[in-house]
């Protein structure tokens, strides 16, 4: 069995998904993992992957990697961060209807880069985005993707979703509550 053969297994029998799997220099082999939507796991609910997640699949595939006569240094198991790379159509599937941003292998209009919203388009995709004139509609193959990412979103104060914020109320004094 490969070391790509093994990780998967490994981390698809914790019921994790793969998102990408990569040897760096120096012996590092970076491997990072995803909860499955609707999926329940021992580190607690919630849709995001853990520190705990992570060290279960580590000690794992220590052990698996040492059985298959894997040659690494240093293993490194994480989560694929606020920026999440997209890579099969099950990734766009599941994503539908979130803000990403797409490289395209050969430009289309002059440019190769672009940001919107995701949708199925029967076997296809489309990238609804506004070109600063008037709303677009890119549609596209997964053949035609040279890298799909989603856009981090950052919500520190719980106003996901919210066009514009409420201003703070005011106190005596001018201060901010």
């Amino acid at each position: 069995m490969s070391w790509q053969a093994a990780v998967e297994k490994t981390v698809t029998g914790f019921g994790y998904e793969l998102v990408e799997c990569e040897r760096g220099s120096q012996g590092l082999l970076r491997v990072f993992i995803d909860r499955v939507p609707g999926q329940v796991y021992d580190s607690g609910p919630g849709e995001f992957v853990t520190v705990e997640d992570c060290e279960k699949v580590t000690r794992q595939l220590q052990y698996v990697l040492e059985v298959e006569n894997c040659d690494y240094s240093r293993l490194e198991v994480s989560s694929p961060g606020l920026d999440r790379p997209l890579k099969k159509a099950a990734d766009y599937a599941r994503f539908a209807g979130e803000r990403i941003d797409i490289t395209l292998k050969l430009p289309f209009q002059g440019r190769k880069k672009y940001q919107g919203v995701l949708a199925a388009a029967g076997e296809a995709w489309e990238l609804h985005f506004n070109d600063g004139k008037q709303d677009q509609v890119l549609g596209f193959t997964l053949e035609e993707v040279r890298d799909a990412r989603l856009v981090p979103v950052v919500d520190f104060k719980g106003r996901k979703g919210k066009e514009q914020a409420e201003p703070a109320a005011q106190v005596p004094g001018g201060y901010e509550q």
